[in-house]
C-alpha cells in the first residue's frame, strides 16, 4: 500500500508590507516618468485618479513641486541661476563666489553664458559688479542702461551690486562698495530717479577683507502724473477684515479693535450700520521715489497724494458676504485688477466664501497672495494652525502652488520679486490691524511688487483704438453725467469726441469727453490700462448703463446677442442642457443668456467641456473674441473664452448722435 502523498508544504507570508513597497517602488518611478512629461497639474490628476495617494505618491508629488519651482522661479537657464545665487545671499545665507573649472578663466566661463546673456536683455533687474570711478564715456554708457531698466519696469529697477553679469557673487569691500554706491546715485539724478537700498549681504570670500553684495531699487522721481499704478483687489469672508485693513493702510492709524478704521471706507448707511461691505469702493496707497509711504495721514488730500507718489497701489474693496457674490464677480471681471489679495482670519480659517474667491482668483488666472488678519485675537498656535491649512489647499493639485510664508524685510523683498517672475508663487503674511505687528512686510512687499506688463505691451496697447469699458455711472451737480472706468486700449484726451453703446436697440450714440480726472484729481490725457472717470456734460444719464463701451468712431464696433465660448462647467448638481439660463460675465458684460446649442452633445456634467452657443435674453452687447467668460447660476458655475461671434455691424443699426436730450439718427 503506497504512502499517502505529504501535503504541500503552507505558504510563508510575507513581511507585512514588504510586497507591496516592491511593488509600489517601480510603479511610483512609472508614475514620477509620466508626470514628468505633463504639467504639474495633471500630472497630480493622473496620481489621484489611480488612487495612489499615499505617503510615497505624496514624496513623488514633493519631488514633482520641486521641479516646478525650479523651471518657473526665471526666464531662463542663466536667469533661473542669477536669481538663485543672488536670492540665497540676501535672504541671510552666506554665499560662496564659484570657482571656475580646472583649466578655464572666468572669461571662459562668462562666454559659456553668452546665449543666456542675449536672452535676458529684457527686464528690469541690472547686475554690476562695481561701479567705481568710471570714465565720463562709460558714465553715459551706465546712464542710457539705466534708463532702458527703468523704461522696461515702467519706472522702476532693481540692481544688484557685486554681482557678475553670469551670476557669479563676487561682493565689494566697503570702500568700493560706497564708490559704487556714490556712482549709481549720480547716474539716478542724471536721469530724474531715487536710490533705496532694499538688503545688503556679506558673502564667504578668501580674504580678509569683509565683502558685500547690495541690492537697490531705483525709482523715477513723478512727471506729469506718470506713477506706476498697480490694482489690487481685496478678496475674504464676510468679517476677515479686509476693510479694516485698507482703512488701516490707507488712513495711516491703527483700529481700535472695534472697526473705526474701517469707517472712511464705506459708502452707504446700512454698511456702517451692519460693519459689512456690499458695494465695490476704491481706496489710495502711494510710494514716494525714496519708497517711503503716502497716504492720507498729516491731512493730506488725494491730489497730494497722487502729485508727491512715483508708485500707487489702488485697492479694490470687495464685498466678502455671499449675498454680494454677484458684485464681487463683477469687481474681478471688469476691473481688471493686476493682482488679488486673500484675507483669512486667524481665529477662523478658512471659512464661508473664502474658497469660492480662491477659485475665482484661480479661474481669472489673476494672481494673489493671502494675508492672515487678527492675529492678535488668537494664540501662536492657533495662527500656525490655519498658516498650515492654508499651505495644504495652495499644494493641492487643483491649485499647484507654492506658498511663502514672509517673517522678515528679507522674505518680503524676495517674495515680491519671486511673485512677479513666478505664478506659482503664493506669498502669506500673518499681521494684526490692532497692534500693528508684521504691518510693514506687507508695506515692503507693495513697494517692490513690480508690474506684470512692460512698457513694450504698453506702448503697443497705446497704438490702437481708444476702448473705454463704463463700469460706474454717476450725476455730478454742476458738472453733469460721469463714467467711470478702465481704458482698455488707446489714448483718451479732454474733449475727444467718442460713440457709447450699445443701447437697448443696438445702436451707438455720440458724445464729447468734457473732463478727466484720476485717482480724484484732475488728469488731461488717459493712457490704455489706466482707470479713470469722464465727465460727459450735458449728455442723458438714462441712455447709459454699466457694459457699455465708449470706442473710437473710426472703430466701426460690431456687437452680438449670440456667442458661441469653450467652456469647463467646474460644477452643476445634475445635468446641463440646452435651454438652461446662466448670469454671463465677460469683462464689464453681465447679463442672463440662455444656452442654445452644445456642439457635440446633449448634455454636459461637471468637469466636462464643450464649446456652447448662448443667447442674450436682453440686448446686444460688445464682446470680442479671446475674452474670458464665467457664468454662474445658483450653484451652478463654469468657466472659459469667447471662441465665435455672430456680429451685428453698426451700419444694419445706424448711429446716433446725442446731445443733451435730444438726438440726431445717421
Amino acid at each position: 500500500m503506497s504512502a499517502s502523498p505529504t501535503p504541500p508544504a503552507p505558504r510563508q507570508r510575507n513581511k507585512p508590507g514588504s510586497r507591496a513597497r516592491r511593488r509600489q517602488v517601480p510603479r511610483a518611478r512609472t508614475y514620477l516618468r509620466l508626470a514628468r512629461q505633463r504639467p504639474a497639474v495633471e500630472a497630480g490628476e493622473l496620481l489621484v485618479g489611480q488612487g495612489q495617494l499615499v505617503p510615497l505618491v505624496q514624496h513623488v508629488l514633493e519631488e514633482l513641486a520641486g521641479e516646478a519651482a525650479a523651471a518657473l522661479l526665471g526666464h531662463g537657464a542663466r536667469e533661473h541661476h542669477r536669481h538663485r545665487a543672488a536670492a540665497r545671499a540676501l535672504r541671510g545665507g552666506k554665499g560662496r563666489r564659484a570657482a571656475p573649472p580646472h583649466g578655464q578663466s572666468r572669461g571662459h566661463r562668462r562666454g559659456l553664458h553668452g546665449l543666456a546673456l542675449e536672452q535676458a536683455e529684457d527686464g528690469n533687474i541690472e547686475y554690476k559688479l562695481k561701479l567705481v570711478n568710471p570714465s565720463q564715456y562709460r558714465f553715459e554708457h551706465l546712464v542710457t542702461q539705466m534708463k532702458w531698466r527703468l523704461q522696461e519696469g515702467r519706472g522702476e529697477a532693481v540692481y544688484q551690486i557685486g554681482v557678475e553679469d553670469n551670476g557669479l557673487l563676487v561682493g565689494l569691500s566697503e570702500e568700493e562698495m560706497r564708490a559704487s554706491l556714490k556712482t549709481l546715485r549720480r547716474m539716478a539724478e542724471k536721469v530724474g530717479a531715487d536710490i533705496t537700498i532694499l538688503r545688503e549681504r556679506e558673502v564667504d570670500y578668501d580674504s580678509d577683507v569683509p565683502r558685500k553684495i547690495t541690492e537697490v531699487l531705483v525709482r523715477k522721481v513723478p512727471d506729469n502724473q506718470q506713477f506706476l499704478d498697480l490694482r489690487v483687489a481685496v478678496l475674504g469672508n464676510v468679517d476677515s477684515g479686509k476693510s479694516t485693513l485698507l482703512g488701516v493702510l490707507t488712513q495711516g492709524e491703527l483700529d481700535n479693535g472695534r472697526g473705526r478704521a474701517r469707517l472712511n471706507l464705506f459708502r452707504h448707511l446700512h454698511e456702517i450700520q451692519s460693519g459689512r461691505t456690499s458695494s465695490i469702493s476704491f481706496e489710495i496707497l502711494g510710494f514716494n521715489s525714496k519708497g517711503e509711504v503716502v497716504n492720507y495721514s498729516d491731512s493730506r488730500t488725494a491730489e497730494e497724494i497722487c502729485e508727491s507718489s512715483s508708485k500707487m497701489i489702488t485697492f479694490i474693496d470687495l464685498a466678502g458676504h455671499h449675498k454680494y457674490l454677484k458684485t464681487t464677480i463683477f469687481g474681478l471681471t471688469s476691473y481688471c485688477p493686476d493682482f488679488a489679495m486673500l484675507v483669512v482670519s486667524a481665529n477662523t480659517g478658512i471659512a464661508g466664501t473664502t474658497r469660492e474667491h480662491l477659485g475665482l482668483a484661480m479661474a481669472l488666472k489673476v494672481p494673489f497672495f493671502i494675508v492672515v488678519s487678527k492675529v492678535d485675537l488668537c494664540s501662536k498656535a492657533t495662527v500656525e494652525r490655519t498658516v498650515k491649512q492654508l499651505e495644504r489647499i495652495l499644494k493641492q493639485p487643483g491649485c499647484n502652488k507654492l506658498p511663502l510664508l514672509v517673517n522678515s524685510d528679507d522674505d518680503a523683498v524676495t517674495a515680491a520679486q519671486q511673485f512677479a517672475q513666478s505664478p506659482n508663487i503664493t506669498p502669506i503674511f500673518t499681521l494684526s490691524s490692532v497692534s500693528g505687528e508684521n504691518l510693514d512686510l506687507l508695506k515692503v512687499f507693495l513697494n517692490i511688487l513690480p508690474p506684470l506688463t512692460n512698457s513694450k505691451e504698453q506702448e503697443e496697447l497705446m497704438q490702437q483704438l481708444t476702448e473705454f469699458q463704463v463700469d460706474e455711472i454717476y450725476t455730478v451737480p454742476e458738472v453733469g453725467t460721469v463714467v467711470g472706468g478702465t481704458l482698455s486700449s488707446g489714448i483718451c484726451r479732454e474733449g475727444e469726441s467718442l460713440v457709447v453703446g450699445p443701447t437697448d436697440d443696438g445702436k451707438f450714440l455720440r458724445l464729447k469727453v468734457c473732463s478727466i480726472q484720476r485717482n480724484r484729481s484732475a488728469c488731461r490725457v488717459l493712457r490704455a490700462g489706466q482707470a479713470a472717470t469722464l465727465a460727459l456734460g450735458p449728455f442723458d444719464r438714462s441712455l447709459l448703463r454699466k457694459g457699455m463701451v465708449m470706442v473710437s468712431p473710426e472703430m466701426n464696433p460690431t456687437i452680438c446677442s449670440v456667442f458661441e465660448a469653450e467652456i469647463v462647467l467646474l460644477f452643476h448638481a445634475t445635468t446641463f442642457r440646452k435651454g438652461f439660463q446662466v448670469t454671463v460675465h465677460v469683462g464689464n458684460v453681465r447679463q442672463t443668456a440662455i444656452v442654445e446649442k452644445i456642439h457635440g452633445k446633449d448634455k454636459l456634467r461637471t468637469g466636462e467641456k464643450a464649446v456652447v452657443r448662448f443667447r442674450l435674453i436682453k440686448h446686444p452687447e460688445y464682446l470680442k473674441i479671446g475674452a474670458k467668460l464665467l457664468f454662474r447660476e445658483g450653484v451652478t458655475k463654469g468657466i472659459g473664452h469667447v471662441t465665435d461671434l455672430q456680429a451685428i455691424t453698426t451700419e444694419e443699426n445706424g448711429l446716433e448722435e446725442t446731445l443733451g436730450s435730444g438726438h440726431l439718427t445717421f
